[in-house]
């Protein structure tokens, strides 16, 4: 079995048309529907009908991603990602503004820099590695977790690289090297309680 995770891109934009489909279907219980083969989605003309040149048509697929092993739907155009964009920024300021309400001496909430992204995954790796744990109570580590979250904190890395400011970099790399080094110092202690020889068990009394 793969470890790979398997998930699903949904293009919601799809729903409305797969309804009209349907309502297609109903108006028209008795028209048959053209016919598919394994190679790919094929448009087909009915032969009864009086249409030029009615051979099949190929219609090409959508492009896959190598990288995420899923196929993908098409980019939103410039105008769906406008009216959305508007519509949450609406809806953020709705949100603060009921809480500010219920909580008048709260100030403004700051804006979302690329600092406070650094910061999320750097606090996310360092508890997946047992930090924050109260005293007395033993760690709880994700090993494979914090793995994860580091080599993400990696392709930030390499995806902004020249893009960033002096103060932007600076973070990510002293980031990158604490959690790195936190890593390191964890594993060598898996690995040195793994190569213990096991106790034996207590005598019987």
């Amino acid at each position: 079995m793969s470890d790979t995770p398997k998930f699903e891109v949904i293009d919601r934009r799809k729903f409305k048309a797969e309804e009209e489909q349907e309502g297609n279907k109903s108006a028209h219980p008795n028209e048959p529907e053209p016919e598919t083969s394994s190679g790919g989605p094929r448009l087909v003309v009915s032969e009864g009908r009086n249409v030029p040149d009615a051979t099949p048509v190929e219609v090409p697929q959508a492009e896959s991603s190598d990288e995420l092993g899923v196929e993908l739907p098409p980019p939103p155009t410039a105008e769906q990602t406008r009216e959305l964009k508007a519509a949450y920024d609406a809806s953020a300021q709705r949100l603060e503004e009921l809480i500010r309400a219920q909580n008048p001496a709260m100030g403004a909430q700051p804006a979302v820099t690329f600092a406070h992204l650094v910061q999320q995954f750097y606090v996310s790796a360092m508890l997946q590695m047992g930090a924050g744990a109260q005293e007395g109570q033993r760690p709880r580590v994700d090993i494979l977790g914090a793995r994860t979250t580091i080599d993400l904190l990696g392709v930030l890395e390499e995806k902004t690289r020249g893009n960033l400011s002096e103060t932007e970099n600076r973070a990510l790399q002293s980031v990158l090297f604490e959690v790195r080094f936190a890593f390191n110092e964890l594993t060598s202690m898996i690995n040195l309680q793994a190569m213990q020889p096991p106790q034996p068990p207590p005598p019987k009394r």
